[in-house]
């Protein structure tokens, strides 16, 4: 059994979607619960920020892990703006969401790279040599994939089928795939194409 862990890129905290949650009037079950103690799901508050492409994400992610023992959140990590990598299921509030907010998500930023590194590297040391780790993100971003791939070496790869698929279209593949119960085929960051031709569109799942 190939042991394989899965990284999911970040939800952007700020902008239009964000605000419903943080504004002074957001009132919706989501936005009442990270005003709470307890706060709400990463998974869950990043699914709404991002829609159908994180929904996607964490659905492929939590239907195909298979993670080595005492491996952080079974398995299913996501990219945080100020944390490093959070399993999906850890408590958000309010507070820690604006704080993300506030942090600029680029490797040269110190209040993001940092905590990504570190979590990174204790990543590796959980899951051994052996496990992959499939990132579920655009490996075209300068935002995350080189920090990733300088600790993580040949263990990182990627769905060979993302290439040439925006958000969307990912987004729609992965539900697909937890629906057939079909694994995407996972190549190396460090040798697989980046950027490809548009592939077609999904035809409509039947009801």
């Amino acid at each position: 059994m190939t042991h394989r862990v899965f990284v999911l890129s970040p939800a952007s905290c700020g902008g239009e979607r964000a605000r419903l949650l943080t504004g002074p009037r957001a009132g919706s079950s989501l936005a009442r619960r990270l005003r709470e103690p307890e706060g709400a799901p990463l998974g869950e508050v990043f699914t709404f920020l991002s829609g159908l492409y994180f929904r996607g994400k964490l659905a492929y992610a939590r239907a195909f892990a298979a993670a080595p023992p005492r491996t952080p959140g079974d398995g299913v990590l996501v990219i945080t703006a100020d944390a490093g990598l959070q399993p999906a299921g850890v408590p958000l509030t309010l507070a820690a969401l604006q704080a993300a907010a506030a942090v600029d998500i680029d490797r040269r930023n110190p209040r993001y790279h940092v905590p990504l590194e570190a979590s990174a590297r204790a990543l590796a040391e959980a899951v051994g040599p052996a496990c992959e780790v499939v990132l579920l993100g655009s490996i075209a971003s300068d935002k995350y994939v080189p920090l990733l791939d300088a600790v993580l070496g040949p263990r990182l790869r990627f769905p060979v089928e993302f290439a040439g698929r925006g958000d969307m279209s990912r987004g729609g593949l992965l539900l697909r795939c937890v629906t057939e119960g079909r694994e995407l085929t996972y190549v190396p960051v460090g040798g697989g194409p980046r950027h490809g031709p548009r592939p077609p569109r999904l035809a409509r799942l039947g009801r």
